[in-house]
């Protein structure tokens, strides 16, 4: 099992616009995130840590200019915090090992898909493609992530 966490050498390789959404708790401008129309199969993980947070087979199309999810791959590693900023009442969702700002969470989610909205910045996440997942140390959740014929 890897150790996910925060390092120097991790924050060093971050661009700009990464080390401010994750480390400053900034939002990317809406429609302008690169994961937002990936429609690859895959895992999300945290850009500093690479914690495993998101599926592909979980991500849909919310229109809220942001990927969006229906729920973690690995709930454990998604904390979710009260966030009173902006004059809103809203929950932010932080990485559990990275401590990374991914975004918030919202109840206006797929009501078939347990009604959830998670709305995360594309500058917190990495996408490791479903080929490249075993030999990146994801294997485990293959079984997690739909099968492409």
């Amino acid at each position: 099992m890897s150790t996910y966490r925060k390092t120097p050498e991790a924050l060093a390789r971050l661009t700009p616009e990464q080390y401010r959404v994750t480390q400053q708790s900034a939002t990317e401008y809406p429609g302008t995130g690169e994961y937002l129309h990936n429609h690859a199969v895959g895992i999300y993980v945290d850009v500093v840590s690479g914690e495993p947070l998101f599926a592909s087979s979980d991500k849909f199309e919310s229109g809220c200019g942001w990927p969006s999810f229906t729920k973690p791959i690995e709930p454990a590693n998604v904390q979710e915090l009260r966030d009173t900023s902006h004059g809103m009442l809203r929950t932010e969702v932080r990485s559990a090992h990275g401590d990374s700002h991914l975004g918030h969470v919202f109840p206006d989610g797929p009501t078939d898909r347990g009604g959830l909205r998670y709305c995360i910045n594309s500058a917190s996440l990495r996408f490791i493609p479903r080929e490249r997942m075993e030999a990146e140390g994801y294997g485990a959740y293959l079984d997690q992530v739909e099968d492409v014929r």
